[in-house]
């Protein structure tokens, strides 16, 4: 499934370099853009700006939080007159949300994932179709005729959440997936082709043997797995990923006939665990992955001891962040398009198309609804797209030549100190409270509205990184995967972003799966490999006990009403 940091925008993903993107509607439309200014220009037209303050619970961790005390918060709350009162979830979020749900303890703004059915079963929260029709301009012009894709079901077609975590027309070129290496292990191989697995574990396996220490004397290491509480997913993933399933959440749906399978049943995915379980047999595989916490796991990045990691740079940028501060360039981390075997292709690039799914909500106890469809929409303005990706004016980015560039000292401190940096600018600090086009979209001065476009991604590689892009004959990283080109569309978006009921069989066997997979794929990857079969054999067994069966037919179901639901346009 995919998962964000699914905060530490990222989250994760404030770890990466936020893309987010919008156009704007002109201010005689009650928009808070003005079309041509700046982003610090202009206010929100028809909003009041008396001070507010909004309650905001988000199953996303936010590291960075500054309680909008950042440059950026403070002119959001100047333009919209509201501050949010903000609590982002430790440890479990979907205990959260369940808590949430049953004390109607209900925050002004909830933004959740999978389990907004809970909150929709509960009467929590708000159907927005109205609100966004009378009040809400700029995501009105955004979502255009997709706004079918936010609707909740074939069932029920309210709009519970604006949709957050997917991008409007997106043409992605930052890759922060694959498999990942440090710059040195290459180098050193002399930038060998990274397509396989048996590739993947041969470059470290060879640095290793020349290289079993650090230059302190602490021991080296090939892989390690962040398999940390819902970190799992990520662990798991890898078993569609390099068998060429796009990420489809806990499912490998297929493309013809729409049935969905619970993606570790397909007979592909064992053989990538086998292979883990050979890493883990050869020495090469981190003994803690399955029980190391977060912290650790990013510490040991840190450290610069993990020469390889199968994990989104969200989720351990934090710990390449201060490899960067260090100045340990060389080991930091590249992205490689790694499959079982050549047969298969890298999905990275496999375009999902826009998907309504989840985002941020408005609650039923909400004092001022209005205000608060209001303040999401001055986000989703160009105004305050700009705001949120590039920052201020004069402080972050100039124009030079009608191009919007950001200032070399600025761009200096992202790279050096990008956490920090983050948490004083605000910059990417706010890119999942709102609705956003992607990557390689303009906005009406004719500059793109992200920071991830070829020329800016090229002015934040550092030496190590760009001596590795020459050693490949490459510009970017994106031109060692498979292109969006090369896949078809996915007629229901991407799977993992529909919310279901909370009584339906999908969430209540899925959650029996779940404990089952959780427990089986650690004790096969760790056993010793004449084990893996047996272990598997019964892990599988276990799947069909608990009603996998049943489970894969209701959300075949709901799979196949998604692409009925967004037929009806």
């Amino acid at each position: 499934m995919k998962v964000t940091k699914k905060g530490t925008v990222t989250t994760s993903l404030l770890a990466l370099s936020v893309v987010v993107a919008l156009t704007g509607c002109s201010s005689n439309k009650g928009s808070s853009t003005t079309e041509g200014t700046h982003a610090e220009e202009g206010s929100t037209s028809g909003t009041s700006l008396k001070p507010i303050t909004l309650t905001y619970f988000s199953e996303d961790s936010s590291t960075n939080w500054n309680n909008m005390k950042d440059e950026v918060g403070k002119v959001i709350a100047e333009k919209t007159g509201v501050t949010l009162d903000a609590e982002f979830a430790v440890g479990d979020p979907v205990q959260k949300i369940s808590l949430i749900a049953a004390t109607g303890n209900y925050p002004d703004l909830i933004a959740a994932k999978a389990d907004v059915g809970k909150l929709v079963d509960a009467g929590a929260i708000l159907d927005l179709t109205d609100l966004i029709d009378k009040h809400a301009p700029n995501i009105k012009k955004m979502l255009g005729d997709k706004l079918v894709r936010t609707k909740y079901s074939l069932d029920d077609q309210a709009i519970y959440a604006i949709p957050t975590w997917s991008s409007v027309d997106e043409k992605k070129f930052k890759t922060d997936g694959g498999f990942e290496l440090q710059h040195r292990v290459v180098k050193e191989a002399g930038y060998p082709e990274i397509r396989t697995v048996k590739d993947y574990e041969k470059v470290i396996q060879d640095y290793i043997a020349k290289h079993p220490t650090d230059e302190n004397g602490n021991k080296n290491i090939g892989l390690s797995l962040n398999a940390d509480d819902w970190h799992m997913y990520q662990v798991t993933n890898s078993g569609f990923q390099t068998t060429g399933g796009p990420d489809d959440g806990e499912y490998y749906i297929d493309q013809e006939t729409h049935q969905a399978t619970y993606h570790f049943r397909r007979p592909e995915e064992k053989e990538y665990f086998r292979w883990l379980n050979h890493m883990n047999d050869i020495g090469l595989l981190d003994p803690e992955s399955f029980v190391q916490k977060t912290d650790q796991f990013k510490a040991k990045v840190a450290s610069g001891r993990v020469l390889g990691l199968a994990d989104p740079e969200w989720d351990y940028g934090d710990g390449q962040n201060a490899l960067k501060a260090a100045g340990k360039f060389d080991q930091t981390y590249g992205h490689y398009p790694v499959t079982m075997s050549k047969d298969y292709k890298d999905t990275n690039f496999w375009p999902a198309g826009f998907d309504g799914g989840y985002g941020i909500s408005i609650s039923s106890k909400t004092k001022d609804p209005v205000r608060a469809i209001q303040f999401l929409d001055y986000l989703a303005s160009e105004e305050g797209q700009i705001l949120v990706n590039w920052g201020i004016e004069g402080k972050h980015y100039t124009y030079e030549n009608g191009k919007r560039t950001i200032i070399p000292e600025v761009q200096q401190r992202m790279d050096k100190d990008g956490a920090a940096f983050q948490k004083e600018s605000g910059i990417g600090l706010y890119w999942n409270m709102m609705v956003h086009y992607g990557d390689g979209i303009k906005d009406s001065t004719g500059n793109f509205f992200t920071r991830n476009y070829p020329e800016m991604l090229t002015a934040t590689y550092n030496e190590a990184e760009k001596e590795t892009l020459k050693g490949y004959g490459i510009d970017h990283w994106k031109d060692l995967f498979p292109s969006e080109e090369e896949f078809q569309p996915r007629a229901y978006g991407a799977a993992y972003t529909m919310s279901l009921p909370n009584d339906d069989p999908a969430v209540i066997l899925g959650a029996k799966m779940k404990d089952i997979t959780w427990k089986r794929i650690p004790q096969a990857v760790m056993s010793k490999p004449e084990q893996f079969d047996a272990i598997w054999d019964a892990y599988m067994a276990d799947l069909e006990k608990a009603g996998v069966e049943e489970m894969e037919a209701s959300y075949t179901k709901h799979i196949q009403d998604r692409i009925k639901l967004w037929s009806n346009q």
